[in-house]
């Protein structure tokens, strides 16, 4: 595929009828530049206004700004003020505009589509809510829940945020040991499981791999089954789910009483935590990031109104499984803004590549996101891609890894029509949404990001912190901000240690960045991927860009090698594109030469291996750290986010039969 990249330019529209416009004005400040600094400058005045703008709910407003007694590293937001966060999702149920409009709509992967209208969504949390309190769930009790994308998954996790108790999400791709590490480090009393859904046609059998780690879990004493789609219950029961002490209760009932409703959300401090998720790392046992009901929430609601622009009546689509933070986040973009939220719980390209297209046109989506792996899946079958009418879409989102100029500006040109933006938008599990994004009102570079999220102190730095610019440099952040992490569940020195004792008093994110001079920034990888060849420390990002700008290939992975004479050696493994008619040996000199004739010679390949897949997270994210630990013999590490790790095999295979370069 070649395109040209191309500058997106902001139109009269946006400067009149955009959330951040709005948002300049109740400022009483003169554009966007000037919001900026005084997000900065006069925190406390920003996000008040942020938060009348938003229309969060307070019980009680909040008396301050921020509390820093136990430190910067561990702030306490909004002192003095009383919410719970669903309180603001519910009040759209109330309001004569957006009572009875769809507030969730559910598409299956085999073509079931089921609606749920603001003030059904109200009753439906209320009930469950109010069924979970009488069967004993506590504020502060720790509750799995491990669901398809979808209604049920969403109504589940605002009951449970409702009473107060937190909620530990799982994916659902997990297998036993996974989901027994997770809710064991949590001390989980309480599941909300699914017994199953489909996914490319075939049924995953949720419930048996959950009784098996129910066998290795004595604290979990309760689980609430969701029945799956178009499946009877299998009936299977482990050993110890028919111990006395524990029980076994249907969502469906639970959902459907009618007696009992709980009136209102528990009413909470600020700081009182809602989530608890797990991320997986590189080494070790996963991170428990703690998201409190004052910070993940007014982040997003900020974040759905300054960078993708949501209003009330749109239609929001982000397909992300539950189980991690983008499952929460696109959630609650659109149900905190009064907009539709349109969930899809099947393979994005299953029966074929049509299925976003259509999606998009069936449901009238404005807001539509996609991870950049299936934006480049999407272009190499682009006649399929684009069977489907996407003329209702106004905004396009991609996030999750770093995005090559090419199918940047190929996602603008073709789902955006040319004349829509692509908000490119880069967060973490840890941060709950952007530390870097787009906003309309300025032009958007293809692949760029064209502003730090507002009110949030971002710098690039050099190892030792000092401020980069036109250079490859670390993604920090020098001041406590709205949406960080509380700290990890109950491990406050690893908290500490992972983001603010690298470079002391300043949170390190792990990202590689570049930062230029006329203000736009670029992803170039996470820190732990960096390739320091010849002496230049290079983010895998700028040669995997490189090389998805030659026709052949589909997706790209660049590794760094230990070498005894260089430190590393550069290894890239590629996915050619369907058609793609070269042997592997001329794809990979083809690959050679286009980057030594870009990057010099120093930095040609050392190797270049074509694979059918690449591993990837079921949100498409590339994982460079299992090729690197597979292709040079190294433990893998975890790899229970995994969507295809039978992949990994295949590159072992390549360093067995080729051997890898060292």
């Amino acid at each position: 595929m070649t395109t040209t990249t191309q500058t997106w330019h902001p139109d009269p529209a946006q400067w009149r009828d955009s959330g951040v416009a709005h948002l300049i004005q109740a400022l009483g400040v003169a554009d966007y530049d000037a919001l900026l600094a005084l997000s900065s400058t006069d925190s406390p005045r920003y996000w008040d206004v942020v938060s009348r703008e938003c229309a969060i709910v307070w019980d009680t407003p909040p008396t301050a700004y921020v509390d820093l007694s136990r430190g910067r590293e561990f702030p306490r937001w909004f002192p003095g003020g009383r919410l719970n966060w669903v309180d603001t999702v519910l009040a759209w149920a109330r309001k004569p505009g957006t009572q009875n409009r769809p507030a969730i709509v559910a598409e299956h992967e085999d073509g079931q589509i089921e609606t749920l209208t603001f003030h059904e969504l109200d009753l439906q949390v209320r009930t469950l809510a109010g069924a979970l309190a009488a069967q004993g769930v506590q504020q502060e009790d720790r509750v799995g829940l491990l669901m398809e994308n979808g209604i049920q998954a969403s109504v589940s996790l605002m009951a449970v945020a409702a009473l107060g108790a937190i909620a530990v999400p799982l994916f659902s791709g997990f297998g036993v040991e996974a989901i027994s590490a997770r809710l064991s480090a949590a001390q989980a009393t309480w599941a909300l499981v699914t017994t199953g859904f489909q996914r490319r046609g075939r049924w995953v059998d949720v419930e048996a791999t959950f009784r098996e780690a129910w066998d290795g879990l004595p604290l979990l004493k309760t689980v609430i089954w969701k029945q799956g789609t178009d499946t009877p219950h299998t009936g299977t029961r482990s050993r110890l789910a028919t111990h006395p002490a524990r029980r076994e209760l249907s969502w469906h009932t639970l959902a459907s009483q009618a007696a009992g409703p709980l009136t209102r959300p528990v009413v909470l401090d600020p700081n009182d935590p809602f989530l608890l998720i797990y991320t997986s790392g590189t080494t070790g046992t996963p991170k428990g990031v703690v998201h409190t009901h004052g910070g993940f929430p007014l982040k997003i609601a900020h974040d759905a109104l300054v960078h993708f622009d949501v209003h009330p009546g749109d239609v929001f689509s982000w397909p992300a499984d539950m189980g991690w933070i983008a499952g929460s986040l696109v959630m609650c973009s659109a149900l905190l803004r009064g907009a539709t939220l349109v969930c899809y719980d099947g393979a994005p390209d299953y029966p074929d590549w049509s299925r976003m297209s259509r999606l998009i046109e069936r449901h009238r989506i404005t807001h539509y996101g996609s991870a950049p792996t299936l934006i480049r899946g999407k272009a190499a079958h682009q006649n399929q891609a684009l069977s489907g009418d996407v003329s209702s879409l106004r905004i396009l989102i991609t996030a999750g890894e770093g995005i090559d100029p090419e199918h940047f500006s190929w996602f603008q040109r073709t789902f955006g029509r040319g004349t829509q933006p692509v908000i490119n938008y880069t967060g973490g599990t840890e941060v709950s949404g952007a530390l870097l994004a787009s906003v309309v009102l300025r032009p958007i570079p293809a692949g760029a990001f064209n502003t730090v999220s507002p009110g949030i102190d971002v710098d690039v730095v050099d190892p030792e912190g000092h401020p980069v610019t036109d250079a490859v440099g670390e993604l920090v952040v020098r001041q406590p901000f709205v949406g960080m992490t509380a700290s990890f569940w109950q491990d406050d020195e690893r908290y500490l240690a992972t983001y603010w004792r690298t470079l002391p008093g300043i949170w390190v994110h792990g990202d590689l960045t570049l930062r230029r001079a006329d203000g736009h920034f670029f992803m170039m990888g996470r820190s732990d991927d960096t390739l320091k060849i010849a002496g230049k420390r290079l983010g895998p990002a700028e040669v995997e860009a490189l090389v998805m700008e030659l026709p052949a290939v589909a997706e790209a992975a660049a590794i760094g090698v230990s070498d005894p004479q260089k430190g590393q050696k550069l290894v890239v493994f590629v996915v050619g594109t369907p058609d793609l008619a070269m042997d592997d040996a001329r794809l990979a000199e083809q690959i050679t030469q286009h980057l030594g004739r870009h990057l010099g010679r120093a930095f040609r390949p050392a190797a270049v291996h074509r694979v059918m897949q690449l591993p990837k997270t079921r949100s498409s994210k590339i994982m460079r750290r299992v090729i690197r630990s597979a292709y040079s013999g190294l433990p893998p590490g975890d790899l229970s986010s995994l969507d295809n790790p039978a992949c990994v095999d295949a590159i072992r295979q390549i360093a067995v039969h080729e051997g890898p370069v060292n």
